[in-house]
Protein backbone atom coordinates (compact mmCIF):
# COMPACT_ATOMS: atom_id res chain seq x y z
CA UNK A 1 0.00 0.00 0.00
CA UNK A 2 1.43 3.35 -1.00
CA UNK A 3 1.80 6.23 1.42
CA UNK A 4 -0.95 8.17 -0.33
CA UNK A 5 -3.65 5.51 0.15
CA UNK A 6 -4.67 6.55 3.72
CA UNK A 7 -4.99 10.17 2.60
CA UNK A 8 -7.12 9.15 -0.38
CA UNK A 9 -9.33 6.99 1.81
CA UNK A 10 -9.72 9.83 4.32
CA UNK A 11 -10.75 12.27 1.57
CA UNK A 12 -13.25 9.75 0.25
CA UNK A 13 -14.80 9.32 3.69
CA UNK A 14 -15.07 13.08 4.16
CA UNK A 15 -16.69 13.38 0.70
CA UNK A 16 -19.22 10.65 1.51
CA UNK A 17 -20.02 12.31 4.84
CA UNK A 18 -20.57 15.69 3.23
CA UNK A 19 -22.76 14.09 0.57
CA UNK A 20 -24.88 12.42 3.24
CA UNK A 21 -25.22 15.79 5.05
CA UNK A 22 -26.11 17.70 1.89
CA UNK A 23 -29.73 16.61 1.72
CA UNK A 24 -30.45 17.34 5.42
CA UNK A 25 -28.78 20.75 5.05
CA UNK A 26 -30.85 21.54 1.98
CA UNK A 27 -34.00 20.47 3.78
CA UNK A 28 -33.07 22.58 6.81
CA UNK A 29 -32.38 25.64 4.66
CA UNK A 30 -35.64 25.15 2.80
CA UNK A 31 -37.49 24.87 6.08
CA UNK A 32 -35.89 28.05 7.45
CA UNK A 33 -36.68 29.95 4.24
CA UNK A 34 -40.26 28.71 4.35
CA UNK A 35 -40.60 29.76 7.98
CA UNK A 36 -39.16 33.20 7.16
CA UNK A 37 -41.58 33.62 4.27
CA UNK A 38 -44.49 32.55 6.46
CA UNK A 39 -43.37 35.04 9.11
CA UNK A 40 -43.16 37.86 6.57
CA UNK A 41 -46.56 36.88 5.17
CA UNK A 42 -48.04 36.93 8.67
CA UNK A 43 -46.53 40.37 9.32
CA UNK A 44 -47.91 41.62 5.99
CA UNK A 45 -51.38 40.30 6.81
CA UNK A 46 -51.33 41.90 10.25
CA UNK A 47 -50.19 45.27 8.89
CA UNK A 48 -52.78 45.17 6.14
CA UNK A 49 -55.47 44.43 8.70
CA UNK A 50 -54.31 47.54 10.59
CA UNK A 51 -54.61 49.58 7.39
CA UNK A 52 -58.10 48.28 6.66
CA UNK A 53 -59.17 49.02 10.24
CA UNK A 54 -57.84 52.60 9.96
CA UNK A 55 -59.61 53.14 6.66
CA UNK A 56 -62.86 51.71 8.05
CA UNK A 57 -62.60 53.99 11.07
CA UNK A 58 -61.76 57.16 9.16
CA UNK A 59 -63.77 56.37 6.07
CA UNK A 60 -61.00 57.81 3.91
CA UNK A 61 -57.71 56.54 2.46
CA UNK A 62 -54.39 57.88 3.74
CA UNK A 63 -51.22 59.14 2.07
CA UNK A 64 -48.11 59.32 4.24
CA UNK A 65 -44.86 61.23 3.66
CA UNK A 66 -41.64 59.99 5.27
CA UNK A 67 -39.66 63.09 6.20
CA UNK A 68 -37.81 62.71 9.53
CA UNK A 69 -36.53 66.34 9.41
CA UNK A 70 -39.75 68.07 8.36
CA UNK A 71 -39.18 70.95 10.81
CA UNK A 72 -35.87 71.90 9.15
CA UNK A 73 -35.64 74.90 6.87
CA UNK A 74 -34.09 73.51 3.71
CA UNK A 75 -35.28 73.09 0.14
CA UNK A 76 -36.36 69.51 0.79
CA UNK A 77 -38.82 70.71 3.40
CA UNK A 78 -40.24 73.26 0.97
CA UNK A 79 -40.86 70.43 -1.51
CA UNK A 80 -42.65 68.46 1.21
CA UNK A 81 -45.09 71.22 2.16
CA UNK A 82 -45.78 72.25 -1.43
CA UNK A 83 -46.48 68.60 -2.29
CA UNK A 84 -48.85 68.19 0.65
CA UNK A 85 -50.62 71.44 -0.22
CA UNK A 86 -51.06 70.40 -3.84
CA UNK A 87 -52.50 67.01 -2.92
CA UNK A 88 -54.80 68.47 -0.26
CA UNK A 89 -56.25 70.89 -2.80
CA UNK A 90 -56.77 68.15 -5.40
CA UNK A 91 -57.95 65.37 -3.06
CA UNK A 92 -60.11 66.76 -0.23
CA UNK A 93 -61.36 63.26 0.70
CA UNK A 94 -57.88 61.88 1.54
CA UNK A 95 -56.07 61.97 4.89
CA UNK A 96 -52.45 63.10 4.87
CA UNK A 97 -49.83 61.98 7.37
CA UNK A 98 -46.22 63.07 7.91
CA UNK A 99 -43.72 60.79 9.67
CA UNK A 100 -41.26 63.06 11.47
CA UNK A 101 -38.44 62.52 13.92
CA UNK A 102 -38.68 66.02 15.37
CA UNK A 103 -39.12 66.05 19.13
CA UNK A 104 -40.11 68.83 21.52
CA UNK A 105 -42.47 70.45 19.01
CA UNK A 106 -46.15 70.08 18.23
CA UNK A 107 -47.80 69.65 14.87
CA UNK A 108 -49.11 73.21 15.08
CA UNK A 109 -45.58 74.52 15.66
CA UNK A 110 -44.26 72.58 12.66
CA UNK A 111 -46.96 74.02 10.40
CA UNK A 112 -46.33 77.49 11.81
CA UNK A 113 -42.64 77.04 11.00
CA UNK A 114 -43.52 76.11 7.41
CA UNK A 115 -45.54 79.30 7.11
CA UNK A 116 -42.80 81.44 8.66
CA UNK A 117 -39.91 80.00 6.64
CA UNK A 118 -41.57 79.22 3.32
CA UNK A 119 -44.73 81.31 3.27
CA UNK A 120 -46.77 78.10 2.86
CA UNK A 121 -50.18 77.62 4.48
CA UNK A 122 -51.91 74.24 4.16
CA UNK A 123 -55.64 74.14 3.37
CA UNK A 124 -56.21 71.90 6.41
CA UNK A 125 -54.12 70.26 9.15
CA UNK A 126 -52.21 67.04 8.63
CA UNK A 127 -51.63 64.19 11.05
CA UNK A 128 -48.10 63.84 12.42
CA UNK A 129 -46.54 60.58 13.54
CA UNK A 130 -43.62 61.46 15.82
CA UNK A 131 -40.83 58.89 15.54
CA UNK A 132 -38.64 58.37 18.58
CA UNK A 133 -35.54 56.88 16.99
CA UNK A 134 -34.35 59.47 14.46
CA UNK A 135 -30.90 59.10 15.98
CA UNK A 136 -30.61 55.92 13.88
CA UNK A 137 -30.21 58.01 10.71
CA UNK A 138 -27.92 60.67 12.17
CA UNK A 139 -24.50 60.63 10.43
CA UNK A 140 -22.79 61.33 13.77
CA UNK A 141 -23.84 57.85 14.93
CA UNK A 142 -21.77 56.27 12.14
CA UNK A 143 -18.30 57.85 11.93
CA UNK A 144 -17.30 55.03 9.57
CA UNK A 145 -19.37 53.29 6.87
CA UNK A 146 -21.79 56.18 7.20
CA UNK A 147 -23.85 55.40 4.09
CA UNK A 148 -24.44 51.80 5.16
CA UNK A 149 -25.09 52.74 8.77
CA UNK A 150 -27.65 55.40 7.92
CA UNK A 151 -29.37 53.11 5.44
CA UNK A 152 -29.67 50.28 7.94
CA UNK A 153 -30.85 52.81 10.51
CA UNK A 154 -33.50 54.06 8.07
CA UNK A 155 -34.91 50.53 7.85
CA UNK A 156 -35.46 50.43 11.61
CA UNK A 157 -36.86 53.97 11.57
CA UNK A 158 -39.12 52.99 8.68
CA UNK A 159 -40.29 49.96 10.65
CA UNK A 160 -41.21 52.25 13.56
CA UNK A 161 -43.17 54.42 11.12
CA UNK A 162 -44.92 51.47 9.47
CA UNK A 163 -45.98 49.89 12.74
CA UNK A 164 -47.25 53.26 14.00
CA UNK A 165 -49.41 53.98 10.96
CA UNK A 166 -50.02 51.93 7.80
CA UNK A 167 -50.98 54.19 4.86
CA UNK A 168 -52.48 53.34 1.49
CA UNK A 169 -49.83 55.35 -0.36
CA UNK A 170 -46.33 55.91 1.00
CA UNK A 171 -44.09 58.72 -0.29
CA UNK A 172 -40.41 58.90 0.65
CA UNK A 173 -39.72 62.60 0.26
CA UNK A 174 -36.26 62.69 1.81
CA UNK A 175 -34.22 60.01 0.06
CA UNK A 176 -34.44 56.97 2.36
CA UNK A 177 -34.71 54.40 -0.42
CA UNK A 178 -34.27 51.40 1.88
CA UNK A 179 -37.69 52.10 3.40
CA UNK A 180 -39.39 51.51 0.03
CA UNK A 181 -39.34 47.67 0.02
CA UNK A 182 -40.45 47.73 3.66
CA UNK A 183 -43.65 49.65 2.91
CA UNK A 184 -44.29 47.92 -0.43
CA UNK A 185 -43.80 44.28 0.52
CA UNK A 186 -44.64 44.26 4.23
CA UNK A 187 -47.10 47.13 4.38
CA UNK A 188 -48.72 46.35 1.05
CA UNK A 189 -48.63 50.07 0.18
CA UNK A 190 -48.27 51.78 -3.14
CA UNK A 191 -44.92 53.55 -2.87
CA UNK A 192 -43.47 56.64 -4.50
CA UNK A 193 -40.24 58.54 -4.00
CA UNK A 194 -39.06 62.08 -4.64
CA UNK A 195 -35.29 61.98 -4.98
CA UNK A 196 -33.41 65.19 -4.19
CA UNK A 197 -29.98 63.59 -4.27
CA UNK A 198 -28.93 59.96 -4.80
CA UNK A 199 -27.49 58.41 -1.64
CA UNK A 200 -24.61 57.22 -3.78
CA UNK A 201 -23.77 58.32 -7.30
CA UNK A 202 -21.40 57.46 -10.11
CA UNK A 203 -19.60 60.71 -9.31
CA UNK A 204 -18.86 59.41 -5.80
CA UNK A 205 -17.52 56.19 -7.29
CA UNK A 206 -15.32 58.20 -9.64
CA UNK A 207 -13.93 60.30 -6.76
CA UNK A 208 -12.82 57.14 -4.93
CA UNK A 209 -11.59 55.41 -8.08
CA UNK A 210 -9.48 58.42 -9.04
CA UNK A 211 -8.38 58.89 -5.39
CA UNK A 212 -9.44 62.53 -5.23
CA UNK A 213 -9.70 64.05 -1.73
CA UNK A 214 -13.15 65.41 -0.87
CA UNK A 215 -15.15 66.10 2.30
CA UNK A 216 -16.44 62.51 2.07
CA UNK A 217 -13.12 61.01 0.90
CA UNK A 218 -10.48 62.02 3.48
CA UNK A 219 -6.78 62.25 2.69
CA UNK A 220 -5.81 59.07 4.57
CA UNK A 221 -8.10 57.11 2.23
CA UNK A 222 -7.25 58.87 -1.02
CA UNK A 223 -3.51 58.55 -0.29
CA UNK A 224 -3.75 54.77 0.22
CA UNK A 225 -4.15 52.41 -2.73
CA UNK A 226 -5.42 49.60 -0.46
CA UNK A 227 -7.95 51.72 1.42
CA UNK A 228 -9.17 53.24 -1.84
CA UNK A 229 -9.69 49.75 -3.28
CA UNK A 230 -11.59 48.64 -0.19
CA UNK A 231 -13.76 51.76 -0.24
CA UNK A 232 -14.44 51.36 -3.96
CA UNK A 233 -15.60 47.76 -3.39
CA UNK A 234 -17.80 48.94 -0.51
CA UNK A 235 -19.30 51.70 -2.66
CA UNK A 236 -19.98 49.30 -5.56
CA UNK A 237 -21.75 46.81 -3.30
CA UNK A 238 -23.72 49.59 -1.65
CA UNK A 239 -24.70 51.00 -5.05
CA UNK A 240 -26.03 47.57 -6.02
CA UNK A 241 -28.17 47.35 -2.86
CA UNK A 242 -29.30 50.96 -3.27
CA UNK A 243 -30.40 50.27 -6.83
CA UNK A 244 -32.36 47.18 -5.76
CA UNK A 245 -34.13 49.11 -2.99
CA UNK A 246 -34.95 52.08 -5.22
CA UNK A 247 -36.32 49.90 -8.00
CA UNK A 248 -39.11 48.84 -5.63
CA UNK A 249 -40.75 52.23 -6.07
CA UNK A 250 -43.92 52.25 -8.19
CA UNK A 251 -43.22 55.87 -9.07
CA UNK A 252 -39.98 57.87 -9.05
CA UNK A 253 -39.70 61.64 -9.27
CA UNK A 254 -36.31 63.38 -9.45
CA UNK A 255 -35.54 67.05 -9.09
CA UNK A 256 -33.11 67.70 -11.95
CA UNK A 257 -31.44 66.37 -15.08
CA UNK A 258 -28.31 65.56 -13.06
CA UNK A 259 -30.26 63.48 -10.55
CA UNK A 260 -32.18 61.79 -13.38
CA UNK A 261 -28.98 60.54 -15.02
CA UNK A 262 -27.71 59.01 -11.77
CA UNK A 263 -31.02 57.46 -10.71
CA UNK A 264 -31.53 55.88 -14.13
CA UNK A 265 -28.06 54.34 -13.97
CA UNK A 266 -28.66 52.95 -10.45
CA UNK A 267 -32.39 52.17 -10.17
CA UNK A 268 -32.91 51.23 -13.84
CA UNK A 269 -36.64 51.99 -14.05
CA UNK A 270 -36.93 54.62 -16.83
CA UNK A 271 -40.61 53.91 -17.45
CA UNK A 272 -41.48 54.96 -13.90
CA UNK A 273 -39.10 57.93 -13.57
CA UNK A 274 -39.73 61.57 -14.42
CA UNK A 275 -38.20 64.98 -13.67
CA UNK A 276 -40.31 67.21 -11.41
CA UNK A 277 -38.41 70.42 -10.71
CA UNK A 278 -38.74 71.46 -7.05
CA UNK A 279 -40.97 74.42 -6.16
CA UNK A 280 -39.11 77.67 -5.76
CA UNK A 281 -40.80 80.66 -4.20
CA UNK A 282 -40.32 82.69 -7.37
CA UNK A 283 -43.41 84.85 -6.94
CA UNK A 284 -42.44 85.93 -3.42
CA UNK A 285 -39.26 87.57 -4.77
CA UNK A 286 -40.75 89.30 -7.79
CA UNK A 287 -41.47 92.46 -5.84
CA UNK A 288 -37.77 92.93 -5.06
CA UNK A 289 -36.88 96.09 -7.04
CA UNK A 290 -35.07 95.44 -10.30
CA UNK A 291 -33.14 98.61 -10.99
CA UNK A 292 -29.60 99.77 -11.56
CA UNK A 293 -27.34 99.52 -8.50
CA UNK A 294 -24.57 101.91 -9.45
CA UNK A 295 -25.09 104.17 -6.45
CA UNK A 296 -24.41 101.48 -3.84
CA UNK A 297 -21.65 102.20 -1.36
CA UNK A 298 -21.41 98.54 -0.31
CA UNK A 299 -22.02 95.45 -2.43
CA UNK A 300 -23.35 92.42 -0.55
CA UNK A 301 -22.55 88.85 -1.59
CA UNK A 302 -25.27 86.58 -0.15
CA UNK A 303 -25.16 82.79 0.18
CA UNK A 304 -28.38 80.87 0.92
CA UNK A 305 -28.12 77.24 2.04
CA UNK A 306 -28.11 74.95 5.06
CA UNK A 307 -24.84 74.74 6.97
CA UNK A 308 -23.91 71.29 5.73
CA UNK A 309 -20.36 70.29 4.73
CA UNK A 310 -21.19 69.73 1.07
CA UNK A 311 -22.35 73.35 0.72
CA UNK A 312 -18.66 74.28 1.13
CA UNK A 313 -19.01 77.52 3.10
CA UNK A 314 -15.28 77.33 3.79
CA UNK A 315 -14.64 77.88 0.10
CA UNK A 316 -16.94 80.91 0.14
CA UNK A 317 -14.99 82.48 2.99
CA UNK A 318 -11.62 81.81 1.32
CA UNK A 319 -12.91 83.26 -1.96
CA UNK A 320 -14.16 86.35 -0.14
CA UNK A 321 -10.75 86.77 1.52
CA UNK A 322 -9.09 86.61 -1.90
CA UNK A 323 -11.50 89.20 -3.32
CA UNK A 324 -10.83 91.58 -0.43
CA UNK A 325 -7.07 91.18 -0.83
CA UNK A 326 -7.28 91.97 -4.54
CA UNK A 327 -9.44 95.00 -3.97
CA UNK A 328 -7.07 96.34 -1.30
CA UNK A 329 -4.25 96.05 -3.80
CA UNK A 330 -6.26 97.90 -6.44
CA UNK A 331 -7.37 101.49 -6.66
CA UNK A 332 -8.65 103.25 -3.56
CA UNK A 333 -12.19 104.51 -3.34
CA UNK A 334 -13.80 101.31 -4.60
CA UNK A 335 -17.11 100.20 -3.08
CA UNK A 336 -16.99 98.08 0.05
CA UNK A 337 -17.96 94.39 -0.11
CA UNK A 338 -19.44 92.12 2.54
CA UNK A 339 -20.39 88.42 2.67
CA UNK A 340 -23.70 87.31 4.21
CA UNK A 341 -24.20 83.60 4.95
CA UNK A 342 -27.90 82.77 5.36
CA UNK A 343 -28.90 79.23 6.28
CA UNK A 344 -30.53 76.77 8.61
CA UNK A 345 -28.93 74.68 11.36
CA UNK A 346 -30.60 71.28 11.73
CA UNK A 347 -28.77 70.06 14.80
CA UNK A 348 -25.80 70.47 17.11
CA UNK A 349 -23.43 69.24 14.40
CA UNK A 350 -24.48 72.11 12.12
CA UNK A 351 -24.09 74.61 14.96
CA UNK A 352 -20.58 73.30 15.62
CA UNK A 353 -19.83 73.75 11.92
CA UNK A 354 -20.94 77.38 12.10
CA UNK A 355 -18.65 77.92 15.08
CA UNK A 356 -15.72 76.58 13.03
CA UNK A 357 -16.65 78.86 10.14
CA UNK A 358 -16.64 81.85 12.49
CA UNK A 359 -13.20 80.74 13.62
CA UNK A 360 -12.01 80.60 10.01
CA UNK A 361 -13.24 84.17 9.51
CA UNK A 362 -11.24 85.27 12.54
CA UNK A 363 -8.18 83.41 11.29
CA UNK A 364 -8.35 85.04 7.85
CA UNK A 365 -9.07 88.48 9.27
CA UNK A 366 -12.46 88.92 7.59
CA UNK A 367 -14.78 88.47 10.59
CA UNK A 368 -15.85 92.12 10.48
CA UNK A 369 -16.99 91.71 6.84
CA UNK A 370 -18.84 88.36 7.17
CA UNK A 371 -22.32 88.08 8.67
CA UNK A 372 -24.05 84.83 9.73
CA UNK A 373 -27.87 84.72 9.59
CA UNK A 374 -29.10 81.46 11.14
CA UNK A 375 -32.65 80.06 10.88
CA UNK A 376 -34.03 83.41 9.83
CA UNK A 377 -37.72 83.97 9.03
CA UNK A 378 -38.76 84.42 5.42
CA UNK A 379 -39.07 88.20 5.61
CA UNK A 380 -35.48 88.57 6.83
CA UNK A 381 -34.26 86.25 4.07
CA UNK A 382 -36.09 88.39 1.54
CA UNK A 383 -34.57 91.56 3.00
CA UNK A 384 -31.04 90.14 2.66
CA UNK A 385 -31.83 89.19 -0.93
CA UNK A 386 -33.06 92.69 -1.67
CA UNK A 387 -29.86 94.28 -0.36
CA UNK A 388 -27.50 91.87 -2.17
CA UNK A 389 -25.72 92.35 -5.47
CA UNK A 390 -24.42 88.79 -5.96
CA UNK A 391 -25.89 85.43 -5.03
CA UNK A 392 -23.15 82.89 -4.22
CA UNK A 393 -23.37 79.09 -4.46
CA UNK A 394 -20.40 76.71 -4.11
CA UNK A 395 -21.72 73.15 -3.72
CA UNK A 396 -20.14 70.72 -6.16
CA UNK A 397 -22.69 68.56 -8.01
CA UNK A 398 -25.65 70.30 -6.36
CA UNK A 399 -28.64 68.14 -7.21
CA UNK A 400 -30.76 71.17 -8.08
CA UNK A 401 -30.23 74.45 -6.23
CA UNK A 402 -33.37 76.12 -4.89
CA UNK A 403 -31.24 78.87 -3.36
CA UNK A 404 -29.79 79.57 -6.81
CA UNK A 405 -33.26 79.97 -8.30
CA UNK A 406 -34.41 82.22 -5.45
CA UNK A 407 -31.41 84.51 -5.94
CA UNK A 408 -32.18 84.76 -9.66
CA UNK A 409 -35.88 85.43 -8.97
CA UNK A 410 -34.84 88.22 -6.62
CA UNK A 411 -32.86 89.77 -9.46
CA UNK A 412 -29.38 89.02 -8.13
CA UNK A 413 -26.39 88.20 -10.30
CA UNK A 414 -25.88 84.52 -9.51
CA UNK A 415 -22.45 82.89 -9.27
CA UNK A 416 -22.89 79.11 -8.94
CA UNK A 417 -20.77 75.98 -9.14
CA UNK A 418 -20.12 74.71 -12.63
CA UNK A 419 -21.71 71.29 -12.10
CA UNK A 420 -24.97 69.52 -11.30
CA UNK A 421 -28.33 71.25 -11.50
CA UNK A 422 -27.03 74.84 -11.69
CA UNK A 423 -25.00 74.03 -14.80
CA UNK A 424 -27.51 71.72 -16.52
CA UNK A 425 -30.89 73.24 -15.62
CA UNK A 426 -30.70 76.68 -14.03
CA UNK A 427 -27.84 79.01 -15.04
CA UNK A 428 -28.42 78.49 -18.74
CA UNK A 429 -29.02 81.07 -21.48
CA UNK A 430 -32.51 82.53 -21.70
CA UNK A 431 -33.62 83.64 -25.15
CA UNK A 432 -29.96 83.94 -26.04
CA UNK A 433 -29.10 86.14 -23.06
CA UNK A 434 -26.77 85.46 -20.13
CA UNK A 435 -28.43 84.57 -16.81
CA UNK A 436 -25.43 84.30 -14.49
CA UNK A 437 -21.90 83.02 -13.94
CA UNK A 438 -20.36 79.62 -13.17
CA UNK A 439 -17.03 78.72 -11.53
CA UNK A 440 -15.41 75.60 -10.10
CA UNK A 441 -12.40 76.66 -8.02
CA UNK A 442 -11.20 79.39 -5.68
CA UNK A 443 -9.51 81.52 -8.33
CA UNK A 444 -12.44 81.10 -10.72
CA UNK A 445 -14.89 82.34 -8.11
CA UNK A 446 -12.73 85.32 -7.16
CA UNK A 447 -12.27 86.23 -10.83
CA UNK A 448 -16.04 86.01 -11.44
CA UNK A 449 -16.88 88.24 -8.47
CA UNK A 450 -14.38 90.81 -9.71
CA UNK A 451 -15.92 90.67 -13.21
CA UNK A 452 -19.44 91.08 -11.83
CA UNK A 453 -18.50 94.07 -9.68
CA UNK A 454 -16.59 95.62 -12.60
CA UNK A 455 -19.62 95.44 -14.93
CA UNK A 456 -21.44 98.71 -15.61
CA UNK A 457 -24.73 98.87 -13.69
CA UNK A 458 -26.69 98.57 -16.96
CA UNK A 459 -24.82 95.37 -17.84
CA UNK A 460 -25.59 93.84 -14.45
CA UNK A 461 -29.21 94.88 -14.79
CA UNK A 462 -29.53 93.09 -18.14
CA UNK A 463 -28.21 89.82 -16.65
CA UNK A 464 -30.47 90.17 -13.62
CA UNK A 465 -33.51 90.75 -15.84
CA UNK A 466 -32.74 87.65 -17.94
CA UNK A 467 -32.26 85.59 -14.78
CA UNK A 468 -35.60 86.64 -13.28
CA UNK A 469 -37.51 85.89 -16.47
CA UNK A 470 -35.84 82.48 -16.89
CA UNK A 471 -36.89 81.02 -13.53
CA UNK A 472 -40.66 81.15 -14.11
CA UNK A 473 -40.39 77.43 -15.05
CA UNK A 474 -39.45 76.66 -11.41
CA UNK A 475 -42.49 78.29 -9.80
CA UNK A 476 -44.80 76.69 -7.24
CA UNK A 477 -47.51 76.47 -9.88
CA UNK A 478 -45.28 74.55 -12.31
CA UNK A 479 -44.23 72.16 -9.54
CA UNK A 480 -47.82 71.50 -8.46
CA UNK A 481 -48.95 70.76 -12.01
CA UNK A 482 -46.06 68.35 -12.68
CA UNK A 483 -46.24 66.71 -9.23
CA UNK A 484 -49.98 66.06 -9.47
CA UNK A 485 -49.61 64.65 -12.97
CA UNK A 486 -46.86 62.30 -11.79
CA UNK A 487 -48.84 61.18 -8.71
CA UNK A 488 -52.11 60.60 -10.57
CA UNK A 489 -51.52 56.86 -11.26
CA UNK A 490 -50.98 56.12 -7.55
CA UNK A 491 -53.70 58.42 -6.31
CA UNK A 492 -56.06 56.77 -8.78
CA UNK A 493 -55.64 53.48 -6.95
CA UNK A 494 -57.27 55.02 -3.87
CA UNK A 495 -60.60 55.23 -5.67
CA UNK A 496 -60.75 51.49 -6.28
Amino acid sequence: MSGHDPLVMCLCEITRLLWRLLLPLLLLCSLLVALLLLLLLAVRLVLQSFRKALRARDGRPAVAFFHPYCHAGGGGERVLWCAVRALQNRYPDVNFVVYTGDQGVTGQQILAGAQQRFNIVLPRPVQFVFLKHRLLVEPSLFPHFTLLGQSVGSIFLGWEALTSFVPDVYVDSMGYAFTLPLFRYLGGCSVASYVHYPTISTDMLAVVRERNPRFNNPDFVSNSLFLSAVKLLYYCLFALLYGMAGSCSHLVMVNSSWTLDHILSLWRCPGRTSVVYPPCDVRAFLDVPLEEDGDRKCHSVVSVGQFRPEKDHRLQIRVFKKVLDRRREGLSGREAVKLVLVGGCRNQEDEDRVRLLRGLCQELGVADRVEFKLNVPFEELKREMEEATIGLHTMRNEHFGIGVVECMAAGKVILAHKSGGPQLDIVVPFEGGQTGFLADDEDGYADAIERILALPPAGRLNIRRNARQSVARFSDQEFEACFLAAMEPLMGTLRR
